[in-house]
């Protein structure tokens, strides 16, 4: 009889999670071990298959795919491992290899500490389920424990990413708090001033690659002194730059868990709702002032496209025109001329977006020329500029009585409903407490119990469901103070402006609206609004305090 001759294919694995558990686990540890028992038994030791910082909970690994390779390649007839988990912690691929193809293709597999042996008949292989069904369990919850502490980690304000924003590094002392890159910083503010001056992201990024300005990534590479591996063109995208302009890192707030794996046997990222987020104020110095975050938020709802006209040159106001009657944003168009000395010259000026796209059927055409609209514009600013810095609390106390006229006779009212709720809410909680222990202690029959129980808790929910919103009507009162204040410490800066530019504008000014022009007489009067960020339009609260002295 021709004694069978066994090649031996030896597979090691460690994970990043295995390193905890020491040196028994190791590469060089399980390597050693197999090795002696395949010499011990005279046989021929093939070729070593490592997979070194792997999961065992898929088997798209390198070694594993090269000595199943082997395997099927009839290199191998045999594969010694460790123990079961060390080949896979994945419960049905695990059998698909160990039940169908091993067999199939006549290749004996071994793991020794757990005493597997697909060629005994002791029964030995008859445990072979279960044990990976335990191996899989344990991945399991090892999964559910490292996403627990990351958790935890993120919702205490911790940095748990890899690589923190371009402008930020990593604290020397704390690795997982960033402080600002002094190097980078300047970069990041000039983007968010770009962008703030209604910059198109495509536009402030082809601007960055004018000037041979690096792009983060390439920027990472070189100060690792490494050669970017990644196959990418080394230039500034738009992606890139809304990326940049989105991420609240750079007004000091951390947002983390924005994306997930789908369970801990795949590792493909999956985008998580806004809701499911992880976001911490205040965890690092800002590099971008609220003031400015707040005018690139607001560009980016508006969605304001910096169009070109007929000779190229753009509008400060393209974006935040609009009709006053349909609510239609307003078109900007230019009118070429030439001069009696033979010079060209030109007049923009702005119409109903309507009434140019479906005439008088739509709406009225609401011209007003471009000169026009910035001085009438640029006077508004400069008399409420003025208004803020002479005379700020009478001006405030205007604005907060316009924005809550409705809500400002109710706030008291609010106030008591939420005390009394909450106070009822916290009574409903002691009587069910209390009825709950004279259950207990046979006072109360079970009938009644359960009929009181129903009553309290149905009534408990309803007080509670109603809290978070009586609270926010009690806060609306603070918020719209805070919201003037702010404005008024922005736009008292502009008290002698002379000039507008996109970058004041898109600062100030939410919209503007414009009437219709009527004639008086042989005198042109068109109504024109401007409503400011954050508190709206200041003469509307200025002309209901002279209506009410009146």
């Amino acid at each position: 009889m021709i004694e069978k001759t066994y090649n031996v294919g030896i597979y090691c694995r460690l994970s990043n999670d295995d390193e905890r558990d020491g040196e028994s686990v190791s590469i060089e540890n399980q390597k050693l071990l197999l090795q002696r028992y395949v010499r011990e038994r005279g046989w021929n030791e093939v070729d070593t298959y490592v997979d070194d910082g792997y999961s065992g909970t898929n088997f798209q690994r390198p070694g594993v795919q090269r000595l199943i390779a082997d395997a099927k390649a009839g290199r191998i007839n045999v594969i010694l491992v460790k123990d079961l988990s060390r080949f896979g912690r994945n419960y049905i691929e695990f059998g698909q290899y160990t039940d169908y193809l091993f067999p199939s293709i006549g290749c004996r597999f071994i793991a020794l500490n757990n005493g597997i042996d697909t060629m005994s008949n002791d029964g030995s292989t008859d445990v072979m389920c279960f044990l990976n069904l335990f191996n899989e369990f344990y991945s399991r919850d090892t999964s559910k424990k490292v996403k627990a502490v990351k958790k935890a980690c993120a919702e205490s304000g911790k940095y748990m990413g890899t690589y923190p924003p371009i402008g930020y590094k990593r604290d020397p002392l704390d690795k997982h708090h960033f402080v600002i890159d002094e190097e980078t910083a300047p970069l990041v503010r000039r983007i968010f001033a770009m962008r703030a001056s209604g910059m198109a992201f495509r536009k402030i990024a082809t601007t960055l690659n004018a000037e041979g300005v690096q792009p983060p990534g390439e920027l990472y590479y070189q100060r690792q002194g490494r050669t970017d591996p990644r196959r990418v063109n080394h230039l500034w995208n738009e992606s890139t730059v809304k990326v940049m302009i989105r991420n609240e890192a750079y007004i000091g707030n951390m947002v983390q868990g924005k994306c997930g794996t789908l369970s801990y046997k795949s590792k493909k990222l999956v985008a998580k709702p806004k809701d499911q987020w992880i976001r911490v104020e205040g965890t690092h110095e800002p590099i971008i002032s609220r003031e400015v975050w707040d005018t690139v938020v607001s560009i980016d709802q508006k969605k304001v496209r910096k169009s070109e006209t007929s000779d190229g040159i753009k509008s400060i106001f393209t974006g935040l025109v609009y009709c006053a009657d349909c609510g239609f944003k307003m078109r900007n168009q230019v009118e070429r001329f030439t001069y009696k000395d033979g010079s060209p010259g030109r007049y923009s000026s702005f119409m109903c977006g309507s009434y140019s796209r479906s005439g008088k059927s739509a709406c009225t055409i609401h011209t007003i020329y471009e000169n026009v609209l910035t001085q009438i514009v640029l006077e508004d600013i400069r008399e409420k500029a003025r208004y803020a810095a002479h005379d700020r609390e009478r001006l405030l106390a205007k604005i907060i009585r316009m924005k809550d006229k409705e809500q400002h006779s109710r706030a008291a009212s609010y106030e008591q409903e939420f005390r009394v709720a909450t106070a009822r809410v916290a009574e409903l909680e002691k009587l069910m407490q209390n009825l709950y222990e004279d259950k207990c202690a046979g006072v109360v029959p079970p009938t009644v119990f359960q009929t009181l129980m129903k009553k309290y808790e149905t009534e408990r929910a309803q007080k509670a469901a109603a809290l978070p919103e009586l609270e926010q009507k009690v806060r609306a009162q603070l918020e719209n103070r805070h919201d003037a204040d702010q404005w008024a410490e922005i736009i008292r800066r502009y008290t002698e402006i002379t000039e507008l530019d996109e970058t004041i504008l898109f600062e100030l000014v939410d919209r503007i609206e414009v009437g219709e022009a009527q004639k008086c007489g042989n005198t042109r009067v068109q109504d024109v609004k401007v409503f400011y960020r954050y508190v709206g339009c200041v003469d509307d609260a200025l002309s209901q305090e002279r209506r009410a002295a009146v």
